[in-house]
């Protein structure tokens, strides 16, 4: 018997937006986790809001939403708001009743940057790893490191001359500029003009920095994401974002060594970009084996290159197990970049 289409809308409705979720949903569990490193937070969260004035959006369902974005993909804060509305799948995650109103994309984004420039990132992730039933998963001998380039939210175009340099006297690049055609997105042409982070500085980000993956790629204005992974089961043990310089990996990976919590001696695998000397006996010296892929390039000259990591190191059986192990990282990244949206 072919059934009705009749469309008849009920006056009350007793269904939740929690019946609606499968039972083994995977929110369901990291739901569970997030709330309970979200009430270790709590305290923090009282520092960074006054105590009078006009309620703001509440930070867990703030939070919430943004693991949201990241998981699913979504382009926009706009967006965001639009999917919370009629999903009630993200609904029952962030918190939000199937007949509460949302709040305006604008005023979103505002309560987004108080907590970013509060850094609760960085705690909600220390607050999740900690956790006994994260901790189990993860390794506490092996770690892997890497950075990558996180393209900033600024255009070349805005990568203008500073005011001044160093010396006081205005930056004169070779070549001279072309004077731009009219109009509020004017052509540049850049040709004959040397641009560099020691005489240019971005007007909508000046933190961002000129910078570029490897040689014969394009430089782009971007910031240096780093993370340290454990190599049991490939979880973010630590992450840190950094100005892109030449030396911002090396030196972010003592940071994020040093905040681990630690008892005993680690390994530390990494890409030849770590092979340096000084940062191979820096890391000796923090209890920590390096188990870096080995950079001995032939120089023009027919000199080999030096390695910090000596034969010892190469000969231990683990050495092999972290170089193919460290590999996994850049499956972090390729996330962070296709679906996470950074």
């Amino acid at each position: 018997m072919r059934g009705s289409d009749e469309q008849t809308a009920l006056l009350f409705s007793y269904v939740s937006c929690e019946a609606r979720v499968p039972a083994d949903h995977p929110l369901r569990l990291i739901r569970a986790v997030v709330d309970e490193a979200l009430e270790v937070l709590s305290p923090e969260f009282d520092r960074l809001y006054a105590r009078v004035g006009r309620p703001g959006i509440a930070p867990e369902k703030l939070l919430r939403a943004l693991l949201l974005q990241a998981f699913y993909s979504v382009r926009s804060e706009r967006q965001l708001m639009e999917q919370i509305g009629y999903n009630l799948l993200f609904r029952w995650f962030v918190g939000v009743a199937m007949d509460a109103p949302l709040w305006d994309a604008t005023t979103f984004s505002k309560n987004r940057d108080r907590l970013l420039d509060g850094d609760v990132a960085q705690r909600l992730l220390a607050a999740v790893v900690v956790q006994p039933r994260i901790r189990a998963l993860m390794s506490d001998e092996h770690f892997s490191v890497d950075g990558t380039l996180i393209q900033a939210w600024a255009s070349h175009k805005s990568f203008q001359p500073k005011p001044e340099t160093e010396n006081g006297d205005p930056p004169t690049p070779p070549g001279g500029a072309a004077s731009p055609s009219p109009g509020r997105n004017a052509e540049q042409n850049w040709r004959g003009q040397k641009r560099s982070n020691e005489t240019h500085r971005s007007t909508t980000d000046p933190d961002a920095r000129l910078a570029r993956k490897s040689n014969g790629q394009a430089s782009i204005l971007a910031y240096a994401g780093h993370v340290l992974m454990e190599n049991r089961s490939g979880l973010v043990a630590q992450s840190c974002l950094t100005h892109a310089t030449g030396t911002a990996e090396r030196d972010a990976a003592l940071v994020l060594v040093d905040r681990l919590a630690r008892r005993r001696r680690i390994t530390l695998g990494a890409d030849k970009g770590y092979d340096v000397s000084g940062f191979v006996q820096a890391l000796r010296q923090r209890q920590v084996t390096p188990h870096i892929a080995t950079d001995r390039r032939l120089s023009k000259t027919g000199v080999v290159r030096r390695s910090g990591v000596d034969g010892r190191t190469e000969r231990h059986s683990g050495y092999a197990v972290s170089q193919r192990i460290r590999k996994r990282i850049e499956e972090v990244f390729g996330w962070v970049k296709s679906s996470a949206g950074f």
